[in-house]
Order: structure tokens, then C-alpha cells, then sequence
């Protein structure tokens, strides 16, 4: 075992004890399980949203008359705001309170579900989105910061195979749940039930989390302060960076949109001149030198950037290829996505089990399965379509959903392992922001190629029906543009995978001389 595995096994402040193994730490908080429950269903309706409204964006554009700019940031402003709050309300939870910020988020996060659901007009519903984002940034970062102050050695890895269980199903349980909740309250007006159910839950775990969070304010040291030049320059480097991504649809775009890019660098260069400067005079940055200095956490935070650029970007293709290329309602669609949620979920614990043991290596292994589902995917969507398809494509889901639950957790628990616990919020913040720029990449990536692959044929990415029966030529048309985007995602995957290995080429070699010397 290296000494990173060793770390993720005792903690990053204690080392890992054999006659310790099973027991609860010695103080350890009795409500954390409780405290991890909240924490996790507050976190999974956050990470729902940014998926589930995919499958409702019809019956939105229907209801509202919601023209393609409007319906573009109801989706890319939740994303947008999501990632932008990120490192500073993890920053914020390490300067007041991971518990106060916490609450705040989940009551704004139910202010705006409701508010959301209730709107009249198109541009409302996107302005209340962007609101929602913020809310949900604010929360996000709380929770990996909570896990690191409450659980150490293998209860850390639990915990951390519980976050990524939430993760794996948030994302890929969206479409399902869309489709259930239309399906029910119909779709015309259905689009409202998939914001307003997260107000009665939200009014539920309210109560729970002013109960069950710590109320410690923050951890022993000196007491952070806000750089707000460097957040300034850090939340305008990620808009200019993500901006182009979340606002890619793959029809119709201004190429003018890359030159945001360019200044995003450049800014992103000077936050970091800024973030030197301030720690050679001893202020305290935005991102803490420790966590820079820290290479488990800069290794673990890239292969997570990759992956999810790889991951996330496969079930908007799907649910387009279902509803539109082969027909499908909203929850049909859904169904088929659903193996990959599960086996994600199921797998999880198993990665979340064998992580302090076996360290990278859980994730190398995931995510050669991964490739290897997405790679029998790309087969099937281009040479089989209607129900057997559909079937097939399920099938290939599950299997990359097996590998996905080997990434998402034990990557999280080994970047996270040697954070320290005083900037653990900023960790889950910079942590969970790389992934939003990730996710962003991804979709726009996958999205604008599959586009492209209908354009090709003459099609759009509405050209089916909704519920029907679509030509075969469509169906075969839309197979081949699912394939190539599919692609794209596998190319992403194996760019994680490569970083895995060299990662764990590192920490195995760093073994090897203190055994010499042992």
C-alpha cells in the first residue's frame, strides 16, 4: 500500500491502525451517517437538475413558447452558475461555516424549484434557472467538505462510495425521472413537476440538516480570509472558459463564440501569477498553496475532468436518439438508461470497498470497462435499431455504468486523501468545478459531432417524432450520428485512462526506493 492509500485509509491527519479497522474513530460525531444522508439527497437533487430538464424541454417550448436562445439558458445558465459559485462557496464554507452555507443553499435551492415551476414566460423560467445554479453551487462544495471532517479510514471510503453512488445516479437517472414525472402530470404542464418536486424534499431535509450538520464553524488554524481579486479573476476566467462550451447546441452556432477562450487563459494565467503572489507574502489565496503542492489532489482532479468530459456528454446523444431517431416517449427513453444508473450504483460500493486496498488500480480497471461498454455501444447503435437496438444499447449502458462506478468514488477518494481538512470546502470546490468544465467540454463536444453526423444526412436533431413511428432511414441516420458521438466520449475516457496509468506508475514508483530503503 503507498503512502497516498495509506492516507485515504486513516485519514490525512492519522495513520491507519490494523486492531482500528471496523471501529468508529475515537469522537467521531454520532449523527454523521445521519449528517452524510442529508448531505447526499441534498447533493442529488442539485446534480438531477442539470439532466433532468433535458427530457422536458419539449413540453417547455410547448407551454411557453420558448424560442431556441431562451431554451438554450434554461439549460446552459443552471450549468453555467453551477460551476461559477463553486470554488468561492467552498471557500466560503471554509471561512464561516460548511453547515451555515450548506443551509442556505438548500433553502435557496427550494426557493428557486419552486419559483421555477411556477413562472409564465420563458425568459422567467431562464433567469430563475440561473438563480437555481448559484444555490446549487453554493451547496455542492459542502458536501465533500463535510465527508473529510466527519469520517476518517474506512468510513471515509464508504462515505466517499456513497457521494459517488449519488453522482453516478443524478446523472444518469435524470432522463428516467423526467419521463416518469411527464408521464404523470402530463406533457403539457409536466415540465413544472420536474422543479417543483424537489420543494417538498428540499422542505424535508431543511429540518434534518439544522438537526444533524456539525456545528463546528471550521477547523483549528488561522482564520481564511476572501482574496476577492483572485475569486474575481477566478470566476471570470471559468465564464469565459465555460461560456462557449454550455452554449454550444451543434446547430446554427457563431464560431465567434471560441474567441472567449483566449482571454479565459489569459485570465486564468494571471489568477495564478495572482494566487504566487499572495502566498510569498503570506496571504491566504483562494487555493491554498497546500493545495497546489498537493499532486494526489492535481493528478485526481484531471483524470475526474476527463472523465466526466467522457461520461456526461453520452446521455444527451441517447435521449436524443431514443426520442427523436427511434421514437420513443420520454420515459421509454429513460428505461433504457436506467442499467447504466444502476450498475453505476452497484458498483460504487464495490469500488468504495476495494479503494484503500488497491488505490488506482479501482479506477484504471473502471475505466477500461467503461471504454469497453462505450466501445460495444459504438457497434450496436450503428448496426442495429428499433426495440432490439434500444435493448442492446441498454445492455452496452450497464456495462460502462459497472466501469463508472469504479471511477466516480475511489477517484474522489484518492484526490481528496491528502487535502487538509482547513481547505477541504475550496477542494471540493475547485474539485467539483473541474468537473463542471468537464461536463461542459463534453456535451458540447458529443453534441455538436452528432449534429453535424444528422446535418450530413440532411436531418436535425428533431427530425423524428417524439412518440411514433420514424423511417427507417431516420432510425439507421440517427444510429450512425449516436455512433460517431459516442466516439467522442470514448476518446475522452481513454485521455482519463492515460492519466490514470501515469498516476499510478507515479505512486508506485514512489514506493519502490522507501521499500529499497526500508
Amino acid at each position: 500500500m503507498t503512502d497516498v492509500d495509506q492516507r485515504c485509509h486513516g485519514g490525512p491527519d492519522e495513520p491507519a491502525r490494523p486492531e482500528d479497522a471496523g471501529r468508529p474513530p475515537e469522537g467521531a460525531d454520532p449523527a454523521r451517517w445521519r449528517a452524510l444522508a442529508v448531505c447526499l439527497a441534498a447533493g442529488f437533487m442539485t446534480l438531477l437538475d442539470v439532466s433532468i430538464v433535458n427530457v422536458a424541454l419539449p413540453s417547455i417550448e410547448d407551454s411557453l413558447g420558448a424560442g431556441p436562445a431562451q431554451v438554450q439558458w434554461i439549460v446552459a445558465g443552471y450549468a453555467l452558475a453551477f460551476g461559477l459559485v463553486l470554488v468561492p462557496a467552498g471557500r466560503a464554507g471554509d471561512l464561516l461555516s460548511r453547515r451555515v452555507v450548506f443551509l442556505v443553499g438548500l433553502a435557496g435551492f427550494v426557493a428557486t424549484s419552486a419559483a421555477a415551476g411556477l413562472v409564465q414566460s420563458a425568459t422567467a423560467l431562464a433567469v430563475v434557472r440561473l438563480l437555481q445554479g448559484v444555490t446549487a453551487g453554493l451547496l455542492n462544495p459542502q458536501v465533500l467538505a463535510l465527508i473529510q471532517r466527519l469520517f476518517t479510514g474506512d468510513e471515509r471510503a464508504r462515505a466517499f462510495a456513497a457521494f459517488g453512488t449519488t453522482v453516478g445516479l443524478s446523472t444518469a437517472v435524470g432522463p428516467l425521472l423526467g419521463g416518469v414525472i411527464l408521464a404523470v402530470f402530463g406533457e403539457e404542464d409536466g415540465w413544472r413537476g420536474v422543479f417543483l418536486v424537489n420543494v417538498p424534499i428540499g422542505l424535508v431535509l431543511l429540518p434534518m440538516a439544522w438537526r444533524w450538520l456539525p456545528r463546528q464553524g471550521r477547523d483549528e488554524g488561522p482564520r481564511p480570509r476572501f482574496d476577492v481579486p483572485g475569486l474575481l479573476l477566478l470566476a471570470a476566467a471559468v465564464l469565459l472558459l465555460m461560456l462557449p462550451f454550455v452554449l454550444t447546441t451543434g446547430e446554427g452556432d457563431s464560431p465567434a463564440r471560441w474567441w472567449l477562450l483566449a482571454p479565459g487563459a489569459l485570465l486564468l494565467g494571471l489568477f495564478a501569477l495572482w494566487e504566487r503572489r499572495q502566498d510569498r507574502r503570506g496571504e491566504q489565496p483562494v487555493v491554498a498553496a497546500d493545495l497546489v503542492r498537493t499532486a494526489s489532489f492535481t493528478r485526481g482532479a484531471l483524470v475526474g475532468v476527463c472523465y466526466f468530459a467522457g461520461f456526461t456528454g453520452i446521455f444527451l446523444v441517447v435521449t436524443l436518439h431514443l426520442q427523436s431517431g427511434l421514437g420513443f416517449t420520454p420515459l421509454q427513453a429513460g428505461l433504457v438508461q436506467t442499467p447504466f444508473a444502476l450498475a453505476s450504483a452497484v458498483f460504487a460500493q464495490v469500488g468504495g470497498r476495494r479503494v484503500a486496498r488497491d488505490g488506482r488500480r479501482v479506477v484504471v480497471l473502471g475505466l477500461v470497462v467503461v471504454a469497453a461498454g462505450l466501445t460495444a455501444a459504438d457497434v450496436v447503435a450503428a448496426a442495429v435499431q428499433g426495440t432490439a437496438g434500444a435493448i442492446a444499447l441498454a445492455a452496452c449502458l450497464a456495462v460502462a455504468g459497472a466501469g463508472s462506478g469504479l471511477v466516480i468514488s475511489p477517484n474522489q477518494t484518492l484526490t481528496l486523501a491528502d487535502v487538509p481538512r482547513g481547505v477541504a470546502g475550496t477542494a471540493g470546490g475547485v474539485l467539483q468545478t473541474g468537473q463542471r468544465i468537464g461536463s461542459a467540454i463534453g456535451v458540447a463536444a458529443v453534441t455538436a459531432v452528432f449534429f453535424s453526423a444528422l446535418a450530413g444526412e440532411g436531418l436535425s436533431g428533431g427530425a423524428g417524432t417524439r412518440s411514433g413511428t420514424v423511417p427507417p432511414q431516420v432510425q439507421e441516420a440517427f444510429g450512425e450520428a449516436l455512433s460517431t458521438g459516442l466516439r467522442v466520449s470514448l476518446g475522452l475516457v481513454l485521455a482519463a485512462l492515460v492519466l490514470a496509468l501515469l498516476d499510478l506508475r507515479r505512486r508506485e514508483g514512489s514506493v519502490r526506493p522507501r521499500a529499497h530503503r526500508g
